[in-house]
């Protein structure tokens, strides 16, 4: 039994105290209330101890006591009635002193194995607190009155503990081989071998009931167990590799904590576990991300990655040296994605799949911290930046491509999840303004050539634009709407307007009326229309214009279409081509055969773009013309002729336009054309703070502009439109300080 139950059951039985008798020990007295009870003389008081005494010695030794317990208690109830309880006491230490002394003697053999020795320790030490329970029970009277009674004294118990500690365990040579031999049976269980922990538990017990575990003990342990750990580390660092020796540390950190449970002290939980993580984790932290972080997210080691999260949480610092790792990782990764021009192609899935894989490893192995996720939208704002423009246009053209019709890749509700994916990716984008750009030039071209998937998802993007940006991004764009809308409602009234002309034309014109300033810049090119198509042209216009007075219409052939109606040998057959493509198919209504440049002088179309029209109708898959010689690539030289044995299953067949790809000149264009409209707003922001500050040092003007302005800007271009306007008289400089500013009014 363990001291704290030994006195547990101390307290528990306590029942009173009884007074002391009056002075007068070697008086004949009786006491009140016992009748049974015998006068008390020194002879009798004499023979009394002598039973007593014999009685103990009985129990220390293990034989078997002559005389009843309850007369033996009695007895020591009726010494205590006298002045007889100090000498009692005294008497019963001594006899305990002198049977604990005699026991050193056993442990003095050297002789003894350490588990031998340990054992034999254990068995004393159970021996000693079961004899102390029984003397104690002997002399309870004796420890609940006169003991209690003086506060200077020990109970019986603690007296037992004291001089089990003073002549015992606090010998030297006892103690250190008591000690060793603890430290030795952990160290075997620690390398793999089965102990008696039962043996650990009572020892370490008995350490803690004498008060000598933390001195003796506890400190010598965690002294061990870095020792241990600290060549453990440095060893197993060499030897395995990252997801190895993280569950290498899991499960050691474990095995401690269960030696807590089984046989430590509480106490030593919070130093030994301290040790363990310092010595694994903490000596070689840096190490472990370097060689193993960037493999584990390369390889989404989910499992590991969790548990590294887990185990650097416990070391001091573990947890910002990890996310200074992991924001490394991610602007290094991403970098590479963004870049690498060969991979332009890819790039906007690329970012789309790693920025999931982040939030993943966000979410199932860095617990959500909010630390983790905003680090890693900081490192994509960084490296998404490094390359200026290009990742806007590329996502502009990404989402072209999944709102574009013909995309069967996904349904309504995957293509609304694709959108919000773009839109977590756009965020990150200084360049907004870029993204506009060829986002307006790509929507023009779905909306007038009809190749938009869905308006539904068409208007869902805008609004998440909108929700993104503001209304003042989205205004030119709701504006390319609201046109193809009004242009439906303006074609049904010129459609009763031709009805009521009684003129009818073999031709059905359809007119989208674009609003310049919401629409892309085409340039302009003059083609040779049929004179039917002209004169329907013109009708168009007189109706137009007799509605809105003082308006320009500017016709924009470059993205008509047409539906021809065909005859083949075949039968029958309906051709959707573009207007280019109508141009040419109608001259073969005059002539079977044409040259190039006839083809050319006929319809006035600019030759590259002839090129291709050709291309797509003589050497596509619906070939309604023939070319000689045969050949993927038109040439100067080659002729064309009408296909009349051509074929089709369907009875509408679409010629697709051969789609010219996007030259660098007409990248450099559009971007050129960002960057005007960015001095257009720098100038307008210099203005707008100028009229209202009248006066602006030059840094604070500059500071004021960067926090108006939405895209990034160079100080030294911010310099050059500060000229600019110095130069058209909107500003001056103050003639004593030159980096004052003057409003002109």
């Amino acid at each position: 039994m363990m001291a704290e139950d030994i006195q547990h059951n101390q307290k528990a039985n306590f029942n009173g105290l009884t007074k002391s008798a009056k002075s007068g020990a070697s008086k004949k007295l009786t006491i009140k209330n016992f009748k049974d009870r015998p006068e008390l003389t020194d002879s009798y008081t004499e023979d009394t101890w002598i039973k007593l005494r014999d009685a103990v010695s009985a129990i220390q030794n293990s034989t078997s006591i002559k005389y009843n317990l309850e007369e033996l208690y009695q007895a020591v109830e009726n010494l205590c009635s006298y002045k007889v309880s100090p000498v009692l006491y005294k008497q019963l230490r001594q006899v305990c002193e002198d049977h604990i002394q005699a026991q050193i003697h056993q442990f003095r053999e050297e002789s003894l194995d350490s588990l031998s020795f340990l054992k034999r320790m254990n068995r004393c030490w159970q021996d000693h607190c079961s004899q102390t329970i029984m003397i104690r029970s002997i002399f309870l009277f004796l420890d609940r009155t006169y003991i209690l009674q003086n506060s200077l004294l020990p109970s019986i118990w603690d007296t037992g503990l004291e001089l089990f500690r003073t002549h015992i365990v606090s010998d030297g040579a006892v103690q250190s081989r008591t000690v060793e031999g603890i430290l030795e049976q952990i160290e075997r269980e620690r390398n793999g071998e089965t102990v008696d922990r039962s043996l650990l538990r009572s020892l370490l017990g008995m350490l803690s009931d004498l008060q000598v575990y933390k001195d003796s003990f506890e400190q010598r342990f965690l002294t061990e167990t870095n020792r241990l750990y600290a060549a453990e580390g440095q060893r197993l660092m060499q030897e395995r590799d990252v997801p190895e020796y993280l569950h290498h540390v899991s499960r050691r950190l474990e095995e401690e904590n269960d030696r807590v449970i089984s046989y430590l002290d509480q106490s030593t939980q919070k130093p030994l576990i301290a040790t363990v993580e310092k010595q694994l984790l903490g000596e070689h932290m840096n190490a472990i991300l370097q060689k193993g972080l960037w493999m584990l997210l390369d390889e989404n080691r989910v499992c590991e990655l969790t548990l590294l999260y887990e185990l650097l949480s416990k070391v001091k610092g573990g947890l910002m040296t990890l996310l200074q790792a992991w924001r490394d990782y991610i602007k290094s990764f991403g970098g590479e994605i963004v870049s690498s021009p060969e991979k332009d192609k890819e790039l906007v899935q690329e970012l789309l799949d790693f920025k999931d894989k982040m939030d993943h490893v966000t979410q199932r192995c860095f617990q959500r911290n909010d630390n983790f996720i905003n680090a890693m939208k900081e490192a994509f704002e960084n490296f998404i930046n490094k390359r200026p423009n290009k990742p806007a246009e590329l996502i502009a053209k990404y989402v072209d491509s999944k709102l574009r019709a013909g995309n069967k890749e996904a349904t309504e509700e995957e293509l609304e999840r694709i959108l919000d994916k773009i839109m977590i990716i756009f965020r990150f984008i200084h360049g907004k303004d870029v993204f506009e750009a060829f986002y307006k030039k790509d929507l023009a071209k779905r909306l007038l050539v009809g190749k938009s998937a869905s308006v539904d998802a068409e208007k869902s993007m805008l609004s998440k634009l909108k929700h993104e940006c503001g209304a003042a991004f989205t205004s030119k764009l709701e504006g390319m709407f609201k046109d193809m809308e009004l242009s439906k409602d303006i074609m049904i009234q010129f459609k009763q307007y031709m009805q009521n002309q009684g003129d009818p034309s073999n031709i059905e014109l359809t007119v989208n009326i674009l609003t310049m300033g919401y629409w892309p810049s085409y340039t302009p090119m003059d083609v040779h229309l049929p004179a039917e198509m002209v004169k329907l042209q013109e009708v168009f216009k007189i109706f137009y214009l007799g509605k809105h007075s003082g308006r320009k219409l500017q016709w924009q052939p470059t993205l008509g279409h047409a539906v021809l109606k065909t005859e083949f040998k075949e039968g029958k057959k309906e051709l959707q081509v573009s207007l280019f493509q109508t141009l040419v198919l109608l001259m073969f209504n005059e002539c079977d055969e044409y040259s190039v440049e006839e083809i050319r002088t006929a319809t006035g179309i600019e030759d590259g773009e002839l090129k291709r029209t050709l291309q797509s109708l003589a050497c596509g898959k619906a070939r309604v013309l023939n070319k000689m010689p045969r050949g993927k690539d038109v040439e100067d030289a080659d002729r064309f002729h009408f296909n009349s044995d051509f074929t089709h299953k369907l009875f509408r067949i679409k010629i697709n336009q051969i789609q010219m790809k996007e030259t660098v000149e007409e990248q450099v264009s559009t971007t050129e054309r960002v960057f005007q409209d960015r001095q257009y707003q720098i100038d307008a922001a210099l203005v707008r703070i100028m009229k209202m500050r009248k006066t602006l040092s030059h840094n604070l003007l500059v500071s004021e502009l960067y926090n108006q302005l939405k895209f990034p800007v160079k100080p030294a271009d911010l310099k050059k439109r500060i000229e600019s306007l110095i130069d058209r008289d909107y500003m001056e400089r103050d003639k004593e300080n030159p980096n004052q500013y003057h409003y002109v009014a």
